[in-house]
């Protein structure tokens, strides 16, 4: 990637209506108390789409209807999406909300059916009131300003602190091109994916098949590689729209310049990932565990996902405690083998561990650096030259509070 990240840039300004023939809206409908809960994303042409979703085996009702409506023609042209309630584990009913919901904003947009994905978080197990979600839908306006994208950003948001959002702009045959992102997340995160919902929209013209495929690698990359508390959710769908608005020759594998859109899009979902990570329930720090020296890439990704990912070492950050032991135990219980003995693992800068022994290091030094909002944790090992990053947070007590009572 380094060799391209210089032709993308990064845009100030970001919202998910960016790109080219894009529009948003959000707003308060009473599936929850006060906040925003439902929000719509409308591209003026259909857009080739892609997702990747959920690998719990429950699966929630817009998750069907969304890969029902993909699995048709490969596009969509609209994503209307509630907060609040996930429409999960809600039987038959369930599924004719999810559809209705897809119906009403087909017809309020006067586009086909399976052009509108769908998609819900929030509590599993109550039914969607569908009054207010019907009268909600009649009462969106898009909107291709900044407001349009910061109340759909907000409308998808549950336990979330803040939204999450991001955009890159790139060149493809000297055409302008932006890949923009919103996403929410915060509790239920692990790999693969969780209770996260991501948007993404890119004014690019991509052939479908190979869209599918550049977001399933970007998202093996970024999101797969994330985790909060170790629950993976029913709901959890990052969808992505290309309307081919910039114009450029339509982009594919044997594209010269297929490379360079593949290391945006990876820096969207990037991005997105980390903010989730970094906004986890109760969170106070952000993780980021760097594996290098590994057989190959995927080897290098589950180990640094195990350790991110261990309650003993997110409680250790927590508690700004260099207990490095549960780093190397993590690694070793990941199922990737390595030789223990050649192991070298950092905190930060500090080396607390080399040839699989441990090194002197200041206590007071670490634990200094562990009181920092962001925390980089490497393991090198010397099995090839395979290497991955993962992301999670600390754990900490509000966790337990913010989920003890999630219902009520």
């Amino acid at each position: 990637m380094q060799a391209t990240k210089a032709a993308i840039q990064k845009i100030t300004g970001i919202n998910i209506a960016t790109p080219r023939g894009f529009y948003a809206s959000g707003l308060h409908c009473g599936v929850k108390h006060k906040k925003l809960d439902l929000g719509l994303l409308y591209s003026i042409t259909p857009a080739n789409a892609a997702g990747v979703y959920t690998t719990n085996q429950v699966q929630a009702a817009p998750l069907k209807v969304t890969q029902n409506s993909i699995s048709q023609e490969g596009k969509l042209q609209a994503i209307i999406v509630n907060s609040g309630n996930a429409n999960a584990c809600t039987g038959k009913k369930g599924l004719k909300d999810a559809e209705h919901m897809q119906k009403q904003t087909a017809e309020k947009l006067d586009i086909p059916s399976h052009y509108v994905g769908v998609a819900s978080t929030g509590v599993i197990g109550e039914h969607l009131p569908m009054d207010k979600i019907s009268t909600g839908i009649e009462s969106l306006v898009l909107d291709s300003e900044l407001k349009g994208s910061i109340d759909f950003a907000q409308s998808i948001l549950t336990t979330d602190t803040v939204s999450k959002n991001t955009a890159y702009s790139l060149k493809i045959n000297n055409k302008n091109i932006t890949i923009a992102g919103t996403a929410k997340g915060s509790g239920m995160i692990h790999p693969n994916m969780a209770t996260m919902l991501g948007f993404i929209t890119t004014d690019a013209a991509v052939q479908q098949d190979d869209l599918h495929d550049a977001l399933s690698f970007a998202v093996e990359r970024t999101f797969n590689c994330i985790t909060v508390d170790g629950d993976t959710s029913t709901n959890d769908m990052v969808l992505m729209l290309a309307n081919g608005m910039g114009e450029n020759e339509e982009l594919n594998k044997d594209h010269p310049e297929w490379q360079l859109f593949l290391d945006a899009l990876v820096l969207v979902c990037e991005d997105l990932g980390k903010l989730i990570a970094k906004d986890g329930e109760g969170a106070s720090k952000l993780i980021e565990v760097h594996v290098n020296g590994a057989a190959s890439d995927k080897d290098a990704r589950i180990i640094a996902k195990t350790v991110v990912g261990s309650p003993l070492v997110k409680t250790a950050v927590f508690g700004c405690d260099a207990n490095w032991g549960r780093i190397l135990a993590a690694a070793g219980y990941s199922g990737v083998s390595f030789n223990p003995d050649a192991v070298k693992i950092q905190i930060g800068e500090h080396e607390v561990v080399v040839d699989g022994e441990p090194v002197l290091f200041s206590e007071e030094k670490i634990r200094t650096y562990l009181k920092s909002h962001e925390i980089h944790i490497s393991v090198e090992l010397s099995e090839g030259l395979g290497s991955g990053r993962a992301w999670g947070c600390d754990l900490t007590y509000d966790y337990v509070q913010i989920n003890a009572s999630y219902r009520t």
